[in-house]
């Protein structure tokens, strides 16, 4: 049944625009498989153009896809362009889509973050990096992958902020472009480790950030890098 309807469902070109997307959308989720961030096919890419999405399938390897396995779906979730079944994941793309100006998004069951969110409701003040996804890190409480209510939770915990921690499961992070979106999770999960590894120290407890000095980090990175 399932081959059925991936056959009646619409093909429409792939325009150069959804072409680069899916190029841009393989390349990342291969390169959270090289870089550690996640294992076989679990976690998810996405990117946003215009009101179509183009999303990577469920449980197909990220070295086996090319530009005749583009899947996209529109922000009802309606598939428009593919064969293949969208992840698992796509309430939770969907959501941030509809809910904020996200135009690409990462997520990830990387180590040190999955760790983190079993042990705290948000990442300590670690470091001002913080600052870059809107400030302290929030976990969303757990909920079965691929729900509607993972989806609630997870924007619950993104409020004001571009990336969570979601519980016993990994993290969500969106951003401008997938170049922003996997180097805002690259440094979530490297800020989980630096946690990890300072409160681990017998005796010892980590110096965080205080609030003020992280409104000010985060005001300072707004404007961090080349003028455009």
């Amino acid at each position: 049944m399932a081959q059925e309807r991936s056959a009646r469902r619409p093909q429409p070109r792939l325009t150069q625009p959804l072409r680069q997307a899916w190029g841009q959308v393989v390349r990342t989720a291969r390169r959270t498989t090289a870089e550690g961030l996640v294992v076989g096919t679990s976690g998810n890419v996405s990117a946003r153009v215009a009101d179509t999405v183009l999303v990577t399938p469920s449980g197909v390897p990220y070295d086996r896809l090319g530009p005749r396995d583009a899947v996209a779906v529109d922000l009802d979730g309606r598939q428009v362009l593919g064969t293949l079944e969208p992840t698992s994941e796509l309430p939770m793309h969907l959501a941030v889509y509809r809910a904020t100006d996200a135009q690409a998004i990462v997520h990830t069951h990387a180590v040190h973050a999955t760790a983190v969110s079993t042990l705290v409701d948000e990442l300590p003040a670690i470091h001002y990096m913080s600052g870059a996804l809107g400030g302290p890190v929030r976990v969303a409480d757990y909920a079965l992958y691929g729900t509607d209510e993972l989806a609630e939770r997870m924007l619950q915990a993104l409020r004001d902020r571009s990336g969570c921690l979601l519980r016993n499961h990994g993290t969500v992070v969106y951003g401008a472009t997938l170049d922003q979106a996997y180097d805002r999770t690259a440094q979530l999960e490297w800020m989980c480790q630096v946690w990890l590894a300072a409160s681990a120290v017998p005796g010892r407890t980590p110096a965080l950030i205080p609030p003020d000095e992280m409104e000010r980090a985060a005001a300072k990175l707004r404007g961090y890098g080349q003028p455009r």
